[in-house]
């Protein structure tokens, strides 16, 4: 029953939200999507990934529900909140482990995983709910479900790593039923949903009237725009649909929020003299309602007004007249109470954004591909600027696209992917992974530093043995198999330390660049076969993780291991 059942849990850096699908597994998947806002007279696919907390680090409100009561209260009692907003990001390109913490907007720091663990968990109770308000009633609890959580390409593994814990901590699945929560790519779940779109599905007009999977050959990149990575993802559609994984995810920390960055530098600047900085430390809350209305006006390609709060106002009139802040900045304006902003002033906030992005598309389109088609997702695809750049940099070369509803395409995808992982048929490996082995010394092949010796004879130690080649083609359900031999007659156990690098060829495991992802030990009790003995390492590929498991043949003793193969540092 519980493959059938799919929940999936777009985290995002901005807004988060899920979709779920109870059809039967003949059944055509037609994701029934969460809508949010009524609280707050709104209807959107997701809500604001906001998080609110009270002084004792107790659980208040999420979403729409937990910015509305940040931004009401007063400064004192704002001082005292942990309010979490866009938090998703502190999990970007940093060693990760469970006592790290990530700083409020207030300032004050608290336990990323707890943080992250509160958000899963309301996530997970709130979709349980309304399902159960769906289905006339009927009562469902988390293990009736297979779960979904999406996590940037790009991440580190340690990140992905850290997901899973915290949503092992949620309650969204038990330490026991880790098969039941799979994590999916999110560029990859946006191709899984694109690739089925009609034509008319796009925004951009789609030359043909098919769909890209009824079109085996044709080449696509994934440029999945959110608010805190550009998650690139390169595919082809093959016979029957599935796809196949043409160059490794790619991308940055260069998503919406870095424009939003710019613009509050910008504030910054008009508001000079410590103005500014009085204001955040004092007004928290203010500041985010007045970043809110950035999020907002992004979208539009025109000059903006942002109606300044009357406590910025307050404070900034304490120094100077407001309008002489404004005359010694470009692209600025005072407009009775609004703060205007040309349309080129807002321009230059995307623009490193938009060259990072540029950026990495180029370095795949220069490859010996042939590439059809751009689609952009995520909700940063929803901004003009964004789209009106990527047609008029790539618009000669490719047809760009994008769907009517870019900040759906990937929840809906992860449903369709929780459903048949399959689907991705196969995968570039984004590192060269391999074991650390000893081997016979032979002195025209190996440093004299590395010679050892037992009551075997001379042996070289530190050796990378190669699983796995970056770049390499790694089919879904795939398994590898090495067989290796014990270097004592007498050992009793074989050490299993496994190791990642950038490299093709490593020769030695303390080469620079080469790090430790693992290691355990398999028990050899039965010593009577000598040097003869054989332990076999099966690497098994699968989802987004890559599993190896060690067995000693005369015991059958056995360990394994999860190594995360799509991870990026």
């Amino acid at each position: 029953m519980g493959d059938l059942y799919i929940v999936a849990i777009d985290f995002g850096t901005t807004y988060s939200g899920y979709a779920f699908s109870m059809t039967s597994k003949e059944e055509e998947v037609s994701p029934y999507l969460k809508y949010w806002g009524e609280e707050v007279g709104l209807e959107t696919p997701k809500a604001p990934t906001c998080i609110l907390f009270n002084e004792h680090e107790e659980f208040l409100s999420f979403g729409y529900e937990a910015r509305e009561s940040y931004f009401q209260m007063r400064g004192e009692e704002a001082r005292k909140t942990f309010f979490f907003d866009s938090f998703k990001m502190a999990l970007y390109n940093r060693e990760l482990n469970s006592n790290v913490t990530i700083k409020a907007a207030n300032g004050k720091s608290m336990k990323a995983l707890k943080v992250f663990t509160e958000a899963l968990r309301y996530m997970k109770e709130d979709a349980l709910k309304t399902i159960s308000d769906s289905t006339h009633g009927r009562q469902f609890i988390a293990s009736d479900f297979t779960w979904v959580l999406t996590v940037p390409a790009i991440w580190d593994a340690s990140a992905k790593q850290f997901m899973r814990e915290a949503a092992t901590k949620a309650g969204i699945v038990s330490s026991r039923e880790q098969n039941q929560l799979v994590i999916a790519l999110e560029p990859e779940a946006a191709s899984i949903w694109c690739k089925s779109l009609p034509a008319d599905g796009f925004i951009a007009e789609n030359k043909g009237k098919e769909k890209l999977d009824q079109a085996p050959g044709t080449q696509y990149i994934v440029v999945d725009c959110g608010g805190g990575t550009i998650d690139i993802t390169v595919h082809e559609v093959m016979e029957g649909g599935d796809l196949k994984e043409l160059h490794k995810a790619s991308g940055n920390d260069l998503g919406g929020k870095s424009v939003d960055r710019k613009f509050q530098e910008f504030l910054k600047e008009i508001f000079c003299n410590g103005v500014w900085d009085e204001y955040e430390e004092k007004h928290p809350n203010d500041v985010q309602k007045l970043m809110y209305q950035v999020t907002l006006l992004k979208k539009k390609d025109k000059s903006v007004g942002i109606s300044c709060p009357m406590s910025l106002g307050d404070l900034a009139k304490k120094k100077q007249e407001i309008g002489k802040y404004f005359e010694t900045v470009q692209g600025a304006s005072w407009d009775e109470g609004s703060i205007r902003i040309s349309k080129e002033k807002m321009k230059s906030f995307f623009a490193e954004s938009l060259n990072g992005i540029t950026k990495s598309i180029k370095e795949i389109l220069n490859k010996d591909l042939n590439i059809e088609f751009i689609l952009l997702v995520g909700g940063y695809a929803e901004s003009q600027v964004l789209r009106k750049h990527i047609i008029k940099e790539f618009g000669g070369q490719c047809k760009v696209l994008c769907p009517f509803r870019p900040q759906e395409a990937i929840v809906k995808g992860a449903v369709m992917f929780g459903r048949n992982p399959a689907v991705v048929a196969s995968r570039k490996s984004a590192f060269t992974y391999g074991i650390r082995i000893s081997t016979r010394f032979n002195k025209s092949k190996h440093r004299e530093d590395k010679k050892f010796t037992n009551k075997e004879g001379d042996w070289c130690g530190g050796i990378f043995k190669k699983l796995v080649e970056i770049d390499e083609d790694v089919g879904w359900g795939e398994n590898r198999i090495h067989v290796l031999h014990p270097i004592e007659r007498d050992q009793t156990g074989m050490n299993f330390s496994f190791c990642r690098t950038e490299k093709n060829n490593p020769v030695y495991v303390d080469e620079e660049g080469i790090k430790e992802i693992g290691m355990f030990v398999v028990d050899m009790p039965d010593t009577a076969g000598g040097m003869n003995r054989r332990v076999k390492l099966e690497i098994k590929f699968g989802f987004t993780e890559m599993t190896a498991t060690a067995t000693d043949e005369d015991s059958n003793a056995t360990e394994s291991i999860k190594l995360n193969f799509m991870s990026k540092s």
